[in-house]
């Protein structure tokens, strides 16, 4: 029930600050939040994360819902049933979802979150970028921190065969 609550709310959050991002801005537009550090803007991405593979909504709405169904499918092969495995799969789950949307709806991601240092640029992002983010790093620190994380149980229950290693 986690998941799906906080799954819910990533994208509920998500879809609410990029429906205020389209009425306030007009594409392209950024208004200092605090200057020399952050601004909120208004920018289209027809790519994927950094505005790779800009143009390819098609395939990136394919790719996305390959792993959401992948994520939802094979969770229990790459996530024990602890807190912080399921606050993980909730973000990235909301996460996915909630740029989908966009992708499906708009054709584009909305991207609004612009931090920056003097000249350097951080690629704008979302609330759907961060809680993705968030999530994948919460499943890596786990699997330093969960002594039952799925990639570090040793099953004695298996035997290796000649030619594993």
């Amino acid at each position: 029930m986690l998941v799906l609550l906080l799954s819910f709310a990533i994208v509920l959050l998500d879809q609410v600050t990029k429906y205020q991002v389209c009425l306030r801005f007009y594409p392209g537009e950024s208004i200092p939040v605090l200057p020399g550090l952050f601004n909120l803007a208004y920018v289209r991405n027809t790519g994927a994360a950094w505005g790779m593979l800009s143009g390819l909504n098609g395939w990136l709405v394919c790719f996305s819902v390959m792993i959401l169904l992948g994520l939802i499918i094979f969770r229990r092969s790459f996530l024990s049933d602890v807190l912080i495995h399921r606050l993980a799969l909730g973000l990235m789950i909301g996460g996915i979802v909630g740029n989908l949307m966009d992708r499906v709806r708009l054709e584009y991601v909305v991207d609004f979150l612009d931090f920056h240092w003097g000249l350097h640029h951080f690629p704008a992002f979302n609330v759907a970028d961060a809680a993705i983010c968030v999530g994948v790093g919460l499943y890596v620190l786990s699997s330093f921190l969960v002594p039952s994380h799925p990639l570090r149980e040793i099953r004695p229950d298996r035997t290796m065969t000649p030619g594993e290693g």
